[in-house]
């Protein structure tokens, strides 16, 4: 069986596609971000394009293209913001809602959009994220001064991952800790200028490749991920997995999470109370949670079970 990935988000494409059993043929159709890329280009790539299944990730022009160029069965991989924003949205509304209806099977990747995708799709379907526990994996924690090294992983962007209520929090422990930052995010400038005004000192680290970023959390003591939407997020997952106990917004709402070990962490107080019960005990309930949910293997096997079961074979 040949399995066409188009697009990618978080790398969890690749992840699939590198954790499939040795008798898939895989082929994966990437695409950057300039206006060939994603447009003649892609469409190019996709009409090209033939394999057994077609596994979409995002619910916009790559999955519209499979399908009008009739290539079938297709997959439909939503990630978030392509139910969040674009269902709201006055051009991709309709893309989305086409998708939505015609592709073979939904998968979303967040219990917090599920209901969301159930709308149009009951038989939508969540499948935790996997981590490629070959590239993340535990290290110890590295000696050092007696200051908490606090790493803010999730991109600045205060409106989705809530990075301005990070600040706030660590704001009152700046004597404290030694506050690290990546530099990427829509409001990155803004997130500087706000730890500015209340004396928080930060150290920016460069934005760097997927693998890479390991090294940021292996040099943590603790990882603070997104306030947002409560859900539970890639940049998370990997830091658990390296080894670090992870602060981040998990909400009760979701009955996915009712075993994470930490939830409903959404305000600066919240976080605050966090940091300073933050122990080793957390991160190994954090990462019996991940290997139980997302290890590659377990979250892999669902997915190729569900190629078959729409290739008949």
């Amino acid at each position: 069986m040949n399995v066409v990935m188009i697009n990618d988000c978080s790398h969890v494409g690749e992840t699939i596609l590198k954790y499939l059993p040795a008798y898939f043929d895989r082929t994966h159709i990437r695409r950057g971000r300039n206006l060939w890329d994603k447009t003649f280009g892609l469409a190019h790539k996709i009409l090209r394009a033939k394999g057994d299944a077609y596994h979409v990730h995002y619910l916009l022009q790559d999955c519209y293209l499979a399908l009008k160029f009739g290539k079938h069965p297709v997959i439909g991989h939503a990630h978030g913001s392509d139910l969040r924003v674009g269902l709201n949205h006055r051009v991709w509304n309709r893309i989305v809602k086409y998708n939505l209806k015609h592709c073979e099977k939904i998968l979303v990747s967040t219990p917090d959009i599920l209901k969301i995708a159930k709308k149009l799709r009951e038989d939508a379907e969540y499948i935790p994220n996997p981590v490629d526990t070959s590239i993340f994996y535990p290290k110890p924690v590295n000696s050092h001064n007696g200051r908490l090294k606090v790493l803010i992983a999730a991109n600045c962007n205060w409106k989705v991952k809530g990075t301005d209520i990070a600040i706030y929090a660590l704001s009152r422990l700046k004597s404290e800790v030694d506050a690290y930052i990546i530099r990427y995010g829509r409001d990155f400038a803004k997130t500087l200028a706000l730890a500015d005004s209340l004396g928080l000192s930060l150290n920016v680290l460069p934005k760097t490749s997927h693998q890479e970023i390991r090294e940021y959390y292996w040099n943590a003591d603790v990882v603070l991920g997104s306030f947002g939407a409560g859900a539970l997020g890639m940049v998370a997952l990997e830091a658990i997995a390296c080894g670090r106990p992870v602060i981040t917004y998990v909400s009760s709402r979701y009955p996915e999470y009712h075993d994470f070990p930490l939830r409903d962490v959404n305000t600066a107080d919240k976080i605050l109370e966090a940091i300073e019960k933050t122990s080793h005990k957390l991160w190994k309930a954090e990462y019996g949670y991940l290997k139980k949910y997302h290890s590659p293997e377990k979250a892999v096997k669902r997915i190729y079970e569900l190629y078959f079961e729409l290739c008949g074979s």
